[in-house]
């Protein structure tokens, strides 16, 4: 017999190739994953030790199978019994807690009274406190039972001069418990806006098998879409009459009684935008390669992003019915971004194809089908579900729409959600072939409405147990970022470019040149592009001929750029645009004024350069030490002239021993600003006291170097 691999092998005995891999590492055979290949005397011995063990297996499996129904159905029946009597439940219990709510404010007022009155009285040490952000002295003060007054003194003889409505930090809490004994704990305050903190780890005991979820990516017509097309045409219209009635930019195939989820995302873009707002919703990862084109810019781009999502890799060799079709170069060529195929004894899944005809769809499947069992995806459906969203929109008959990808529990309709910066209630719930659904599963894309804004490709979201908590979490959400809004950067103008570069806000200016012909264009955009001053630069991010329109004003207001018209005018939809988005026109008839202000608006961009200039020496001619004050060196300019603003040198035998600021500068008993040539003066270092007769003082200033 010919030899075959460990997942065909497993197939005919219908069993997983995990199951076949593991009995195959017990009795000592080679094997390395599922496409390991099994010869006549391996596979006598599989045969063997399956027989062996075939027939308790299946007594076992039948008995599971059997108590496994009866716990479904008890479990029904107890939670229908459940339901009904929660509902009677719930009335009384509302009115016992309104009731007992009284009856505790009551009491807690009491108490609060009694513990006011008792407050002056000395209560013991505790052995720990613990506390939340910010302390004062006077809180930290009632925590350990002890003065106020107390508290200030100890602070004082570790060196921390503090009022008792003054902050301490996290060192000297610790010192001051320390000194009594006390372990002090800081609680970390929990974000309740945070959805992180509502999902709940699962239980591995209820984890089960879930769908994989496969996004494609590739270079540009390389056969992404019409790959995608293909699969959906083959697997999905087969069991629809009509076709597909409604694309929601996911779906679903059934591969041997499996499902596999595609997001129709071509192109690595909408796959790293997702990952870069937290969404890890892919599985894996087909790479479409032409095998007439080889390996491109793209899809060395799209290798670099799966492989930074740690996602297992399938090669799609497409158009393997074209001319010049060479498939051992894509294989060769992939192999230096360590992409080795199988056959050459690497661990990368190759299949050739051909999207157009239909051509290794199914063995495509099947690959992905493999890869998933051996990655063990896994998912809880008993719980509140949480997930992704693919795409969103605003219909003008169904308000906010969001296609939603659950990735844990089991959404249903009714349920409360915050979705990413908004909230709501699931109305209804749509599929990927247009039918309604109540509930969807683990990697099952539905379609929902009953969101009160549009939310984000990428957003998270999350299924409460109650609709005000939802709502709750869903406002300070949506407040959190409208306020980040605000904060955003401002709109960059020719007139406060300068302030915006003192905050360190922009280091290079983005231009939309528009132009009354295509010569005024061109020419310049490459005249701007020309103006060479160093750590700035000119990004011309559109060019065009015409008047300025609307579009060009929602181009500048998303890149942060300035609009250049030269000889044209914007319209008045333009001129409205420009006014609500705040964007700077700048209209000019001469070629050479334009350059001249993007230039001087580039040149007051650049850090300013300092150099230091050298205004005087001053020599120590007596000391005079003041205990309150410190060394007052009593000195006479030797040249140039001293400043009480300038820095200085102290140098002693020619060496420079301290460098730092004048303190105080007098001649006689006055303040002055600075002092001449041929006259004495008294001056002090700030925070340095070492100082000696001969000393020599040097007095200099930083001046800006203009460019």
């Amino acid at each position: 017999m010919a030899k075959i691999r460990v997942y065909q092998y497993a197939k005919e005995l219908n069993k997983s190739s995990k199951e076949v891999i593991t009995k195959m590492k017990e009795l000592g055979l080679s094997v390395s994953n599922h496409m390991s290949t099994i010869d006549d005397d391996m596979r006598a011995t599989l045969d063997q030790s399956f027989q062996v063990n075939g027939t308790n297996q299946q007594e076992e499996a039948s008995q599971n199978h059997k108590a496994n129904e009866s716990n479904q159905n008890q479990n029904k029946n107890q939670s229908s019994n459940d339901n009904s009597d929660k509902k009677k439940s719930n009335k009384k219990n509302k009115k016992q807690q309104n009731k007992g709510n009284k009856q505790n404010n009551h009491k807690e007022q009491g108490k609060n009274n009694k513990q006011t009155k008792d407050k002056g009285k000395n209560q013991g040490t505790p052995s720990k406190i613990t506390y939340s952000g910010a302390v004062t002295v006077e809180e930290l003060a009632e925590k350990l039972n002890k003065e106020t007054n107390e508290i200030i003194k100890k602070l004082m003889f570790l060196g921390v001069m503090a009022t008792k409505n003054q902050d301490l930090d996290d060192a000297s809490i610790e010192l001051i418990c320390s000194e009594y004994g006390v372990e002090a704990e800081e609680q970390v305050e929990v974000d309740e806006s945070d959805l992180s903190t509502y999902i709940e780890e699962d239980d591995p005991a209820k984890l089960i098998e879930r769908p994989s979820v496969v996004t494609i990516m590739g270079h540009v017509d390389h056969g992404k879409t019409t790959l995608l097309d293909s699969i959906r045409h083959t697997k999905v219209t087969e069991g629809e009459t009509g076709g597909i009635t409604q694309h929601i930019g996911a779906y679903q195939v059934k591969e041997n009684g499996n499902k596999i989820t595609f997001l129709d995302t071509p192109g690595h873009a909408a796959f790293t935008s997702m990952r870069s707002r937290g969404a890890q919703v892919t599985d894996v990862a087909i790479l479409v390669v032409a095998a007439d084109d080889g390996v491109m810019p793209q899809t060395e781009e799209a290798i670099n992003h799966a492989k930074a999502a740690e996602v297992p890799i399938i090669v799609a060799v497409n158009k393997m019915d074209v001319e010049g079709a060479n498939p051992d170069r894509v294989m060769q060529e992939l192999t230096e971004h360590e992409l080795i195929p199988e056959d050459w004894g690497g661990d990368t899944i190759f299949v050739h194809l051909s999207a157009i005809k239909g051509e290794g769809i199914d063995e495509l499947l099947e690959m992905i089908t493999l890869v998933a069992e051996m990655e063990e995806l896994t998912a809880n459906p008993d719980r509140l579900a949480n997930g992704t969203v693919i795409e969103a929109q605003l219909d003008k008959g169904r308000g906010s729409v969001a296609t939603l990808l659950v990735q844990n529990g089991t959404l249903e309709v009714g349920d409360p959600i915050v979705v990413g910066n908004t909230f709501g209630r699931v109305r209804a719930m749509v599929n990927d072939i247009g039918k309604r659904v109540k509930k969807a599963t683990p990697s099952t894309p539905v379609e929902i409405t009953g969101l009160n804004d549009v939310p984000s490709a990428g957003d998270q979201f999350v299924v409460f147990e109650d609709e005000k908590t939802a709502r709750q979490v869903g406002e300070k959400r949506q407040q959190q970022h409208i306020e980040a809004r605000r904060n955003d950067q401002a709109r960059v103008s020719i007139d406060d470019l300068f302030d915006q570069i003192k905050q360190g806000e922009i280091k290079d200016i983005n231009v939309i040149v528009k132009a009354d012909v295509q010569g005024s264009v061109e020419a310049l955009a490459a005249s701007l592009e020309k103006i060479e001053v160093e750590g700035v630069k000119v990004n011309i991010i559109h060019t065009g001929v015409g008047a300025i329109k609307e579009s060009d004003i929602i181009l500048a207001s998303a890149s942060n750029a300035i609009v250049f018209g030269f000889n044209v005018r914007p319209d008045a939809n333009a001129k409205r645009a420009a006014e609500s988005e705040q964007v700077d026109i700048r209209q000019h008839r001469v070629i050479y004024k334009a350059i001249e202000e993007v230039e001087a608006a580039m040149k007051g961009m650049l850090d300013p350069e300092y150099e230091e200039k050298v205004i005087g020496q001053v020599e120590v001619r007596e000391i005079f030490k003041v205990s309150k004050i410190g060394t007052i060196a009593g000195s006479y300019v030797m040249e140039g002239k001293i400043t009480r603003d300038s820095g200085i040198r102290l140098i002693r035998d020619g060496v420079v021993i301290y460098e730092g600021e004048v303190d105080t500068l007098k001649r006689f008993k006055d303040d002055v600003k600075e002092v001449a040539q041929n006259y004495e003066c008294g001056i002090t270092i700030k925070n340095y006291n070492d100082i000696k007769e001969g000393d020599v003082i040097e007095a200099y200033i930083m001046e800006e170097i203009k460019v």
